[in-house]
């Protein structure tokens, strides 16, 4: 059945509060600087805000590494408490991209995502550092690539720099994700794209204000994005969907819009050989359309032409 889900990206200016301000300061001026920018989204009630990496970091302009570790240490769980509380009051989820200072005296770069009662749902820890994150900033690289279960699908992360290795994004693959949440510093071009298409996953995408951040589609479309003079979008998305090649299933198309016509969309984006297919109903769900029309999903069309490829008398000797 569809699976409708409102989705915010939501981008700020970091804040302006110079290395000598009192650290009390920043964390209270830090907590207005957002709830001022919540108010851009939250009346239109999304289902989930996805926040940008280092959401809760002051304008580095002037400050030392050291001197950040201490803001981080000061500040603990307090900003993340506070978003966690417009969760819980809002009913939605935010993905709280933040550096963590754990009891070991290192530091993570992580999303925390926060559930409708403003738990913590799961934390991601960014896989690929840059290096002076780690030989300065005292963070570890993460190891684990989670997918967790919300009420509307399964969601993973990832955080700037990880968007250009394709271990993270084949082991995400794998997993099959409805939605990818990307947290950035940077944009990464067509790269947020191909993570989309690759991973067959929807893909939301928030980057600090330098560069818009965007909702993408399984088949690589840009749906929406921010502008130049608004950081922030949001729309609704149907996860209820599935890519499938044209080839070998384009021949049921016809007959699938003639029994159910505005029930199902079939979505070409052009150029690509595949199309998005989804349920826009609460009757049936696309996995039903698929076997009642023995439809064949994209990654199993690839894996049978590679197994003709291989097959005994077809490829030159």
């Amino acid at each position: 059945m569809a699976r409708y889900v409102k989705i915010s990206c939501l981008s700020a200016p970091f804040l302006r509060a110079g290395p000598e301000t009192d650290l009390e300061e920043v964390v209270t001026r830090m907590i207005g600087h957002w709830e001022h920018r919540l108010e851009q989204v939250l009346p239109d009630r999304p289902d989930l805000i996805v926040l940008p990496e280092c959401c809760d970091r002051p304008e580095r302009a002037g400050y030392t590494y050291e001197r950040l570790k201490e803001y981080y240490r000061y500040r603990g769980d307090r900003i993340r408490d506070f978003f966690a509380g417009v969760a819980r009051d809002h009913r939605c989820y935010i993905a709280y991209a933040a550096i963590r200072a754990l009891p070991d005296g290192t530091f993570r770069n992580s999303t925390q995502l926060l559930d409708r009662s403003g738990n913590v749902a799961g934390v991601y820890n960014k896989n690929h550092l840059v290096e002076g994150e780690c030989t300065q900033g005292g963070m570890l690289y993460g190891k684990d690539a989670p997918v967790f279960e919300t009420d509307f699908g399964r969601v993973a992360c990832a955080i700037c720099f990880d968007l250009n290795f394709d271990g993270l994004r084949e082991r995400y693959a794998r997993q099959k994700p409805d939605l990818i949440l990307f947290s950035s510093a940077y944009h990464g071009g067509l790269m947020q794209q191909y993570w989309a298409y690759s991973c067959r996953a929807h893909f939301a995408g928030a980057i600090n204000t330098h560069a818009p951040s965007a909702i993408i589609s399984p088949v690589g479309e840009i749906i929406a994005q921010s502008t130049n003079y608004y950081h922030y979008v949001t729309r609704t998305i149907n996860l209820d969907c599935e890519v499938i090649h044209i080839d070998y299933n384009e021949e049921h198309f016809r007959s699938i819009k003639n029994k159910y016509g505005p029930k199902v969309r079939i979505h070409d984006p052009g150029l690509l050989g595949s199309v998005l297919i989804s349920s826009e109903t609460d009757e049936f769900n696309v996995q039903d359309v698929i076997r009642e029309f023995g439809l064949e999903l994209l990654d199993d069309y690839w894996e049978r032409a590679k197994a003709h490829r291989c097959s005994p008398g077809n490829m030159e000797m």
